[in-house]
């Protein structure tokens, strides 16, 4: 379970901070430097989410959605100063909750 956790920590990582660096390349005009940067950032995200334990595309990709939530508000707390209010912060909980429960629920060994 850490693996996995620290995986979509790193996923989490690449994928917000990539499409942070293609924001900030086309909004607030840094260039295509940082575009091309993002681009790369998104791709490695791709790549470490195929790291995962479980071989489950649908699942791994459903549990992420619930650690993009909550890393994007982090996130946006650090890099740019974004004050999460209570509804951001128990929705990101929720998100977390959900992630918990999909990837770490006792399951039957699949027989088939």
């Amino acid at each position: 379970m850490t693996r996995s956790i620290l995986l979509f920590v790193l996923a989490a990582l690449l994928e917000i901070g990539g499409a942070w660096m293609v924001w900030q390349g086309l909004r607030e005009h840094r260039g295509w430097v940082w575009v091309g940067l993002g681009a790369i950032c998104l791709g490695l995200y791709g790549a470490v989410a195929t790291l995962q334990p479980d071989a489950n595309f649908g699942r791994i990709l459903a549990a992420y959605g619930g650690v993009f939530v909550a890393g994007s508000l982090l996130w946006g707390m650090v890099v740019d100063g974004f004050r999460p209010d209570r509804y951001d912060l128990i929705g990101a909980a929720i998100c977390l909750v959900g992630v918990a429960v999909i990837m770490y629920a006792p399951r039957a060994v699949d027989a088939g």
